[in-house]
């Protein structure tokens, strides 16, 4: 912190000590401001370089010898003056932090208020400046939404105000740009000189500033400002009654979701809910030996029960392979996984050790004839301090993270009791809890091997952080009971950048970069120190936000584009029932209804989406359709209402209609009888079939064969699943099964419509990549074709840790139940 202070004025800690605001605030307020001078200062210094070398580049392009000299002029006042512009702007930030009560009035905004009493003229000089500066905060202010929301709450605690905007903001971009120009002006250069300042400004400093928020996000939450604090964007729900209960879905009851972890999941990647795995079902076998049946389930994921439950799978296995021929480990790796890998990779690894029994673990494994024979029969197993084991497995930490050399921990396990039987003699072997923590690790790992891609880049991290984890788990005790372990953490994040359910458009080669850095981190630096996987995991969840924040941009696109859909066919519908009202209660002649359906309705379309239902051009084209109807049923060969006409046809050509295409249909739409001696029924006709309708772009052959193909009624389960949908909050991620072979792909529902029963999935990085009917995806999840993600499933590393517990508990209960049908 002391380089941090050396780089701050005397002043502008003092005025924030001065601020009208109690003791804690303003402790937090110069904590806020020293890491804006840690982000900035740098960025700062780096500005006026950059405005150097602009204005040489500027001089150098100078149309003549009179320009060039006023530009090195001003690069000489420059040099006088750039040492002090990163202080000087950081006063006029502190002076914007100490009066964070008081409302800043952009000055655009204080000089576009009328006044009458006196009349003055503005530079034009101050207009550029605001222009330039207004729009590099409006540019700012649209990237960094979640973090300056979250920032907003915040320093409206601190002032005991409404939430701020970021317009208020006293460091959102509004703020940034205020301190610019008065910092700027200090600068004494022309005008020229300052929006250059800009520009260069917006690319060195303000590209920090959503680092700047997301830094006073993580220091405001620390100091206990609103703690846990979560932004999501508003997204309007459907209005129909949400189901609470097993009956909410009709026919499938179970599909419901009934608690928080069965709550659909709506986050980004990298950002879902980690599930606590001290609070997951009970590790327990429901048929186990009594010193693990014994235990209370509350306690079921604690380290003494995964203890005993794995010495109750070890007493299964050892009884069992007498039976079957083999010896233990041959009789685990009958349980392998798709790779062929044994799930219990280490299940001989404790029991080749005679170890004193631990505090509440069940009873131990006997020999296990799997490990490497001993010189001497006669010698004890003699457990190895886990200091040395650690020792040993940082020797092959660097072995083991060599790239394409895909190794099991069965592999790890081998090579380190080799390698402690050299070094510590032959009747070596790991203590109970070492073993155990390996063998759940592997475990573990097999499942989470299970939804990763073998060819992708992700199989090979995984393999390289293999040793430091196991390293991490067995220097920390509570490795499988700590809530968002750092080690544990990494692991998920490396293994869901190469789930199988991620498609080849959804690959993120840039977090496959940070991927590899942090991994390459890990292996390289981790010594014990938890803070290596703290900071690797760090880097990786702040690109994961970023790339949450630009797909959340993406997606408003979408969603935006297809609500104008929504309200376009809204309108359409509303267009066509009037007309439908109209011609049910009137009955014009026949070709006269056509016009109106075909053409006419396009008119009553556009009113509706430009002026709206409750407006009175609305009022007055129903009142024109009204008029149509009464002259076209008047008998032929009255005379026609020619300024009536006239309107109907300027009507048209604001649709699109040609002159000639919108003079014919006037004609006829204000002729008694809708009669016209110039144009055919057949010729116009044939140009309304030839001509796009209002919003279709050549989408109409889709919606007849969609028509054509429509499907029949739903089933009772169908009807469930149809309902359910219509209820699910926006941003709800589902898994289409894509094969026979059971892949899938995860797409996120950003958006549906009650009225056209249309919705949009996006990809994980917001782009458009389909578009469904709910009733065809009620029909896809009635197949099985289609699951909604829950947030129980969000996470891979979560699901893989349940799926361990299950494999143990069915291992652990299998001898018991074949004793008892024996």
């Amino acid at each position: 912190m002391s380089g941090t202070a050396s780089r701050t004025s005397k002043q502008a800690l003092e005025r924030i000590a001065g601020a009208p605001a109690p003791a804690r605030v303003r402790e937090l307020l110069e904590s806020v401001y020293l890491t804006a001078v840690e982000v900035l200062y740098t960025p700062l210094q780096l500005t006026m370089v950059e405005l150097e070398r602009a204005l040489f580049q500027s001089a150098e392009k100078a149309r003549n010898s009179q320009v060039q000299a006023d530009v090195y002029a001003q690069m000489r006042l420059l040099r006088d003056t750039a040492e002090r512009f990163p202080k000087s702007y950081l006063d006029a930030l502190a002076a914007q932090l100490a009066d964070l009560k008081s409302l800043p009035t952009p000055v655009a905004e204080e000089r576009a208020k009328p006044s009458f009493k006196t009349m003055t003229l503005v530079e034009d000089t101050d207009i550029d400046r605001d222009i330039v500066l207004h729009d590099m905060a409006r540019r700012e202010s649209s990237r960094g939404v979640s973090a300056m929301q979250l920032l907003g709450q915040r320093f409206a605690v601190l002032a005991a105000q409404p939430a701020f905007d970021s317009e208020r903001l006293p460091t959102g971009p509004y703020s940034l740009c205020r301190a610019l120009r008065d910092s700027g002006e200090q600068l004494q250069v022309n005008l020229e000189t300052q929006l250059l300042l800009y520009q260069v400004f917006d690319r060195q400093a303000m590209e920090r500033h959503t680092e700047l928020c997301d830094r006073l996000n993580i220091l405001l939450a620390r100091e206990g400002i609103l703690p846990g604090l979560v932004y999501r964007p508003y997204l309007a729900r459907p209005s129909a009654p949400r189901g609470h209960g097993p009956g909410s879905v009709a026919g499938n009851p179970a599909d419901a979701p009934r608690n928080a972890g069965q709550a659909p999941l709506t986050s980004w990647q990298g950002q879902g809910p980690a599930a606590s795995w001290t609070q997951l079902p009970s590790a327990a076998p429901a048929a186990a030996p009594a010193a693990v049946a014994a235990k209370p389930q509350a306690d079921a994921a604690s380290a003494a029960s995964l203890h005993a439950l794995l010495d109750a799978a070890r007493q299964t296995l050892s009884r069992q392979a007498p039976a079957t021929g083999g010896s233990i480990a041959s009789l685990a790796a009958n349980t392998v996984d798709a790779s062929g890998q044994s799930i219990f990779a280490g299940a001989g690894v404790a029991a080749g050790a005679a170890m004193q029994p631990q505090p509440g673990v069940g009873p131990q494994a006997g020999t296990s004839p799997a490990l490497p024979p001993m010189t001497s029969p006669q010698a004890a197993p003699k457990a190895v301090p886990s200091d040395a084991v650690m020792g040993v497995l940082g020797k092959l930490q660097a072995q083991a993270a060599a790239p394409g050399a895909r190794r099991g921990f069965k592999d790890i396990h081998d090579a380190l009791l080799a390698q402690l039987r050299a070094e510590h003699g032959s009747n070596a072997a790991l203590s109970s809890q070492d073993a155990d923590t390996l063998d759940l690790l592997g475990m573990l790992y097999t499942q989470i091997q299970r939804e990763v891609r073998t060819e992708g880049p992700a199989a090979d991290l995984l393999n390289q952080l293999q040793v430091p984890l196991a390293r991490a788990a067995i220097r920390d005790q509570n490795f499988f009971q700590r809530d968002q372990h750092p080690a544990r953490e990494l692991l998920n994040a490396v293994a869901e950048s190469g789930a199988v359910w991620l498609s080849d458009d959804d690959s993120d080669p840039m977090l496959l970069y940070k991927l590899g850095e942090a991994v390459e981190k890990v292996v390289t630096d981790y010594e014990g120190d938890e803070s290596v996987f703290v900071e690797a995991n760090e880097r990786i969840q702040s690109h994961l936000r970023g790339a949450a924040r630009r797909a959340e941009v993406a997606e408003r696109r979408q969603v935006e584009a297809a609500r104008g859909k929504e309200k376009l066919e809204a309108a359409k519908q509303l267009a066509n029932r009037s007309i439908d009202e109209l011609c049910a209660s009137e009955a014009p002649p026949k070709f006269v209804q056509t016009l109106l359906r075909k053409a006419w309705a396009d008119v009553l379309t556009l009113t509706l989406l430009r002026q709206g239902e409750l407006s009175d051009e609305w009022q007055q084209r129903l009142q024109a359709t009204r008029r149509i109807s009464q002259i076209t049923r008047l008998p032929p060969g009255g005379a026609p209402d020619i300024a009536f006409g006239e309107q109907i046809e300027d009507a048209l050509l604001q649709v699109g209609y040609h002159r000639d295409e919108a003079g014919a249909i006037a004609r006829r739409l204000s002729s008694p009888g809708g009669d016209d001696d110039v144009t055919s029924k057949t010729e116009l006709s044939a140009k309304l079939k030839a001509r796009s309708r209002l919003g279709e772009a050549g989408d109409r052959d889709e919606e007849e064969e969609r028509r054509k193909n429509a499907q029949p009624e739903r089933n009772a389960t169908e009807e469930g699943f149809y309902r359910q949908l219509r209820t699910l909050p926006f941003g709800t991620w589902f898994e289409f099964t894509i094969n026979q072979q059971g892949d899938s792909r995860r797409q996120r529902l950003s958006w549906y419509s009650l009225i056209t029963d249309n919705a949009l999935f996006v990809n994980q990085r917001g782009q458009k990549v389909a578009e469904h009917s709910l009733d065809a995806l009620a029909r896809l999840m009635a197949g099985g074709q289609l699951r909604i993600v829950t947030e129980d499933r969000g996470r891979l590393i979560d699901r893989a840790w349940q799926a361990t517990l299950r494999t143990l508990r069915a291992i652990a209960g299998t001898d018991t139940n074949a004793a008892e049908g024996a």
